[in-house]
């Protein structure tokens, strides 16, 4: 009974112990996974979390978007990026707009950002120019 006991706790603890769950970035004390750079910009950063509840931070979209090329994507559970309208704020990438325009430097120089409502992007871009792209079409842009 004891050892039966013992393993349901192990597991309970386990499955406590990886939540799959974005993590706050540190702002101004933590670095970027890809590049090593501290991250500082609350509009450009980025976040992966893994199935198993790991947390890779990133400075920058494109530092995250380069880290992908190295993971096994079955084992990622969350792409998270910021949104450039509300710095700080964690939205899914997958769902989000992108914008490539050179009136908005990012911090690793692709000129990326990203956006939670495409009607966000839309105004960004009639107001600074650029590119709009989906989550599937940044990849491969910033891959060429």
């Amino acid at each position: 009974m004891k050892v039966i006991f013992g393993i349901s706790l192990l597991s309970l603890l386990f499955v406590i112990a990886c939540k799959v769950e974005p993590e706050e970035i540190n702002y101004g004390h933590e670095a970027c996974h890809f590049c090593q750079m501290t991250i500082v910009d609350r509009q450009h950063a980025a976040e992966v979390v893994t199935d198993k509840g790991k947390v890779f931070k990133f400075d920058a979209i494109e530092c995250m978007i380069n880290d992908l090329k190295s993971r096994d994507s079955s084992q990622i559970g969350l792409l998270l990026i910021n949104d450039y309208n509300n710095p700080g704020k964690l939205i899914p990438a997958a769902t989000a707009t992108y914008l490539i325009s050179e009136a908005i430097a990012s911090p690793m120089g692709a000129f990326l950002s990203g956006f939670s409502h495409s009607q966000d992007a839309e105004v960004v871009k009639t107001a600074k120019g650029g590119t709009l792209y989906s989550w599937q079409s940044v990849q491969k842009q910033l891959r060429e």
